[in-house]
């Protein structure tokens, strides 16, 4: 959930700073392309090189914005209550979306969106496996596409039937359809900010980076408060998980423990068998020796 409000805000805060300033803030593969082709219209064609300028600023502040989220959250997995800094990274991040409400110059304000979106992508990078970017989708469709492919793949081999699938193979798919239920919605969430801050910049323009401002600013707050309370429930959480993990673990040993008992009993009882009816094959040998002398 964490994640996908993230998106929403990503989503919005791309969408008012292409139509306030001219430029995509969230994703630094059309800023880079951006750059090159600026690159050869400085050179080829005399573009005003403050288009390039424009461009290169962009990707240096996203790149500021990740630097920063590094220093203040060690982690790749979300990890709340830990010694990341969650609270001052949100808080940070809707500062600068506030300020650049405010100021005249557009390149000053889609850098300041730039650090912002490259602040938030690097927050939560990794969660049941799957890689996480929330403020920009093409490797999560990516990955909800190979996801997909790995899963047909492996029921086509065994005629489409479940029953059909061994362990390696239930548990490979139970992997994926996990990565999806983070993928799906993480894409379905941007495009939905994507439309609301296209309808929110309709109503009211740039003022409508209020909104992710005041969404990230209360969650980074309410984490401040509430940081040793949120920290002391997830400990009893995890704490419950890890018993119930324990109990599952424990079960299936127990079953297994059993299951070689029983194959063990049965192997002995047949090799007893075996060794009776060697017996009764050996004397009928022998008595027919007897009487053929």
């Amino acid at each position: 959930i964490f994640g996908w409000s993230l998106a929403v805000c990503a989503g919005i805060v791309n969408v008012v700073a292409y139509r306030s300033w001219g430029t995509y803030v969230s994703h630094m593969t059309g800023d880079t392309t951006a750059i090159g082709m600026r690159i050869e219209g400085v050179h080829q064609r005399g573009t005003h090189i403050e288009e390039l300028n424009q461009a290169v600023l962009i990707l240096i502040s996203f790149l500021f914005g990740a630097f920063l989220c590094g220093i203040l959250i060690d982690k790749n997995q979300v990890h709340f209550g830990g010694k990341s800094f969650y609270g001052l990274a949100l808080i940070g991040n809707s500062a600068l979306l506030i300020v650049a409400t405010f100021l005249s110059d557009p390149t000053t304000a889609a850098c300041l969106c730039s650090i912002a979106c490259g602040l938030q992508n690097a927050m939560c990078t990794s969660h049941f496996g799957a890689i996480v970017r929330t403020t920009h989708v093409t490797g999560t469709v990516t990955d909800i596409g190979s996801t997909l492919g790995r899963i047909t793949m492996i029921y086509l081999r065994n005629g489409c039937k479940r029953s059909n699938l061994n362990i390696v193979e239930k548990a490979e798919v139970g992997v994926d359809a996990r990565k999806l239920l983070v993928l799906l919605p993480m894409w379905l969430f941007f495009l939905c900010g994507t439309i609301l801050g296209a309808y929110l910049f309709t109503l009211c323009g740039v003022e409508a980076l209020f909104f992710p401002a005041t969404l990230t600013g209360t969650v980074g707050l309410l984490y401040f408060l509430f940081r040793q309370r949120l920290k002391g429930y997830l400990k009893v959480v995890e704490t419950e998980r890890l018993n119930k993990d324990f109990q599952s673990v424990r079960g299936t040993l127990e079953r297994a423990q059993a299951y070689l008992r029983d194959k063990a009993s049965r192997a002995k009882g047949k090799k007893g068998n075996d060794d009776q009816e060697g017996s009764e094959e050996d004397g009928s040998v022998v008595i027919e020796l007897e009487e053929g002398f």
